[in-house]
């Protein structure tokens, strides 16, 4: 493909958007807390298990979880390019349709780290003098910034992890919040002092800049992955850095929300786990009681039998 560079693949589209599998599932929790989620353009048609991964961990803790009606639409790409007046319109029809939600005061959670910053850093300088601009940009939170906030009870999950931020959580957004909940967890993790992951958006498929792409990847994010065990989870929540380690390293790596699934899941196989074990250990208590009292009246039989023959 013109100005790709040979060597890069371009990410495939999933067999089903997001928002299709959303819109056939069940409500859950009506009377909760309203939460939209945002359904990006990336993990939305890209990698939608990500979404489906904060769906079901939001739900879990009580939120009654909606989505915008409107199709999302990418404003990232738009002010990477310098493409400020579609980006501006894009905002606006963005807080025009969320209007309800923005006045409110409704979370707005954003996985996509490029996509939050939009929210709540460019709107600041597109639409400087908008309130509305203003509460949707406070309302934002990323997954990691949404679940130490709200200040959640996490699942143990004490594992190794080497973990990457995007650009933007460094930057703009909270990166310590994702760091925290890694810990709160009991994830001991490892961050390769690597900057930028190399991809940066669009940038590292340029084949122009294919070459200073992957020498900024080879500087420690790509071999600390080579280099880490089957067993180290590999976490990096931003669209271009997954990429960028998918390409460079052989590996998928996780989004947050991904990790926090799978550490609930994996709660509650030890805990039907456990249930499991201490039911088939009553049973067998009551078995041997059982066992025992037969052979105590089997005894007790035998003692009247030999005395009525003696007689």
């Amino acid at each position: 493909m013109a100005g790709v560079h040979p060597k890069r693949s371009l990410p495939k589209f999933a067999h089903e958007s997001f928002t299709d599998w959303f819109a056939r599932q069940p409500a859950r929790n009506p009377e909760g807390e309203r939460v939209l989620l945002w359904p990006d353009t990336f993990n939305d048609l890209f990698f939608p298990d990500n979404l489906k991964a904060a769906t079901e961990v939001l739900q879990r803790f009580g939120y009654r979880v909606a989505l915008p009606e409107m199709a999302v639409p990418a404003v990232r790409p738009l002010i990477h390019n310098g493409m400020l007046d579609p980006a501006k319109s894009e905002v606006r029809r963005i807080i025009r349709e969320n209007n309800e939600d923005i006045r409110s005061g409704t979370a707005f959670v954003v996985l996509e780290p490029s996509t939050a910053s939009v929210f709540r850093d460019d709107l600041s300088r597109l639409m400087p003098h908008d309130e509305d601009a203003r509460r949707l940009s406070i309302q934002t939170s990323t997954f990691g910034e949404f679940l130490m906030h709200r200040d959640h009870d996490l699942p143990r999950w004490e594992r190794k992890a080497i973990i990457h931020g995007h650009c933007h959580d460094k930057s703009v957004l909270d990166f310590d919040a994702e760091r925290n909940v890694l810990r709160k967890m009991g994830i001991e993790f490892e961050e390769p002092e690597s900057g930028c992951c190399g991809m940066a958006g669009s940038f590292g498929y340029e084949a122009d800049h294919y070459d200073i792409s992957m020498k900024i990847g080879e500087m420690a994010l790509l071999p600390a992955v080579r280099k880490a065990d089957s067993e180290t989870l590999i976490i990096a929540s931003g669209f271009s850095c997954r990429e960028q380690v998918l390409q460079g390293a052989g590996v998928e790596p996780m989004h947050l929300a991904q990790v926090v699934r799978k550490a609930m899941r994996e709660a509650d196989r030890q805990d039907t786990e456990h249930r499991v074990q201490k039911s088939q250990t009553t049973t067998s208590k009551r078995a041997a009681v059982a066992a025992g009292a037969i052979a105590a009246a089997a005894g007790a039989s035998a003692i009247v039998w030999k005395q009525r023959q003696g007689d």
